[in-house]
């Protein structure tokens, strides 16, 4: 019944991220450039995920989801190193390929081969975190 559930809430997230354009990269292209062509239909998205997320929040404390675990625990508030070079890094690849992680896997199936690169690349740089992330503690 979990694995059933999941399904469906991956391919409602994809067909969401596909209906309001996060996966057309010159459109997430056009939302970011501020200073040019913007297109700022994007910021009804975002603003349409952060609301009901925001109010999902705060009716999850003191809850347990309904199909077993436990809700994931507020993020960190510490501004750090690593967060800082994460977001510079993500950021910069949002707008070099106009993908993030999520729009990049629902693009699969209709993106071409700029997707599967994008996929691949990405998968590389998770793969290369890790020590590089242990370097960067170290020092």
């Amino acid at each position: 019944m979990r694995a059933l559930f999941a399904f469906l809430a991956g391919a409602l997230f994809g067909a969401g991220l596909f209906i309001s354009g996060m996966t057309d990269t010159t459109k997430v292209q056009g939302w970011l450039d501020v200073f040019g062509d913007w297109d700022p239909t994007l910021a009804f998205v975002m603003g349409g995920a952060l609301i009901p997320m925001a109010i999902a929040w705060q009716l999850t404390r003191g809850r347990r989801p309904v199909l077993g675990g436990d809700f994931p625990r507020p993020a960190d508030q510490k501004l750090g190193r690593n967060l800082v070079l994460g977001s510079v890094l993500f950021g910069a690849g949002w707008g070099l390929a106009g993908l993030c992680p999520g729009p990049a896997l629902a693009s699969l199936s209709y993106g071409g081969s700029g997707h599967w690169l994008f996929l691949i690349a990405m998968i590389a740089g998770m793969v290369a975190a890790a020590p590089f992330r242990s370097r960067l503690n170290t020092t």
